[in-house]
């Protein structure tokens, strides 16, 4: 079983709001593994929005997140171009 984990900081201008936000737990939920997010001493299961939202994470935020199962590698490289990518706003 993997077990990885990697960085990405939060570009887009208003941070991990509803939207993006639910678009991270759906690309999370993709995935068998479990995978976990964290900012600061809060660590979250990534698959659950309110665990997320909860993170409040603005623009310039990093964070940590580590997956753990067979398509772990697969789960943390598809949220971290979802991150980078600003979630596809400005």
């Amino acid at each position: 079983m993997d077990e990885c984990q990697t960085e990405v900081t939060v570009v887009n201008t208003h941070g991990l709001h509803a939207r993006p936000a639910m678009q991270f737990v759906d690309t999370a939920n993709k995935f068998n593994s479990e995978i976990t997010v964290s900012s600061g001493d809060a660590e979250m299961d990534a698959k659950s929005i309110m665990s997320v939202m909860q993170l409040a994470a603005t623009r310039g935020t990093v964070l940590r997140m580590k997956a753990q199962g067979r398509d772990a590698q697969e789960a943390l490289a598809a949220l971290a171009e979802l991150v980078s990518k600003g979630f596809g706003e400005p």
